[in-house]
């Protein structure tokens, strides 16, 4: 019995050496042991081959039972496995995916779906809308990760800085670790551990003439939480040509200003309430005024909600209007805007 056994390893582990399938190793040792067992079968009692062998079936009819046992424990692991790989891979996160939703997808949403003015249409155009956010600074850096965790489908966001510890004290998109890496893809790693089903298209440049229209092209909405006048006049003219819904916001100091610049349904436009950039000095930046850490918190979020607002259709947007928010003093006005017919943007639109 002995030597049989010896046998069979043999064929096993030396096949094994040799590169031999698994399967065909299996089938020579099935054979060893179903000739083993017709020779105690078939041979007569005392016959030298029988009594090498054992001298009864018995003891091999019970190890082929019980290999015939492992056989089909492994073969009914392998087809659970193959079930279980099957229904991951149906409820892995598909960026970007505009079709249904995928496996688990909507108990992220719950808070959402649940809300009457929004609920599950509002939340499947929130998955089937684009945003272009410009400027992954202090306004960019919450409306990123809101419109992310919201189930906005397609963000892209464009900026050519890189991230400074001066940022961290409201950025709070970036981490300490991120020092010296570009926004855009400091900013696409918090978004995507936020949400992986969202698709996150990061440009690492400037915003220019020459590439804002065919990028303006590619979205739903524009979304302006730059600090700079030349880039908000582009992304006003831009936005207007093409129709889109512009979400703007601005800082000052304690103050943070919102508004949806929307000439398509009869909004003004940027231009209309700023027609020029105000003198040298009159308008300092963030890094000469200075800036309070958690207004750009604020302000962003609001833009985010605008922007929510704008793609599910619900509520009453912030068109024609401005919300100025003074965090010194903890007040809020709402004043209306009125259009130009004479802006050189949108006065003939």
């Amino acid at each position: 019995m002995l030597l049989v056994l010896a046998l069979a390893a043999l064929i096993w582990f030396g096949g094994r050496v040799m590169g031999a399938p698994q399967r065909l190793r299996a089938m020579c040792v099935g054979a060893l042991l179903l000739a083993v067992v017709l020779a105690q079968l078939v041979l007569p009692d005392g016959n030298a081959l029988r009594a090498a062998t054992g001298g009864s079936a018995a003891p091999w009819l019970m190890l082929a039972g019980a290999g015939v046992l492992v056989a089909l424990y492994r073969a009914g692991l392998g087809r659970l496995r193959a079930r279980a790989t099957e229904q991951e891979s149906a409820a892995a996160p598909s960026p970007g995916a505009t079709g249904p939703f995928a496996a688990g997808e909507l108990d992220r949403y719950a808070r959402h779906v649940v809300l009457r003015e929004l609920g599950g249409p509002g939340q499947r155009a929130l998955k089937q809308a684009s945003v272009l956010v410009i400027g992954a600074g202090g306004l960019g850096a919450p409306a990123l990760q809101y419109l992310a965790a919201a189930g906005v489908g397609r963000i892209g966001v464009i900026d050519d800085d890189v991230v400074d510890p001066g940022n961290l004290q409201r950025q709070v998109i970036h981490v300490d670790a991120h020092i010296g890496m570009p926004k855009v893809f400091s900013a696409q790693k918090a978004m995507e551990a936020q949400n992986p089903y969202a698709e996150i298209r990061p440009y690492n440049r400037r915003l220019t003439e020459e590439i804002a229209a065919d990028l303006f092209a590619e979205y739903d909405v524009i979304l302006d939480g730059t600090d700079n006048f030349e880039t908000r006049y582009l992304t006003n003219r831009v936005a207007v040509a093409q129709g889109k819904p512009l979400v703007s916001g601005a800082l000052a100091q304690w103050e943070g200003q919102v508004s949806v610049f929307d000439p398509a349904h009869d909004a003004p436009c940027y231009q209309c309430i700023f027609p020029e950039p105000p003198a040298d000095g009159l308008a300092p930046t963030c890094a000469e005024a200075g800036v309070l850490g958690p207004l750009p918190g604020v302000v962003g979020s609001m833009m985010a909600v605008e922007t929510i607002k704008l793609i599910a259709d619900v509520g009453q947007v912030l068109r024609g209007e401005m919300i100025i928010y003074d965090a010194l003093w903890g007040e809020t006005r709402k004043i209306t805007l009125r259009r130009r017919q004479d802006c050189p943007v949108c006065g003939a639109a």
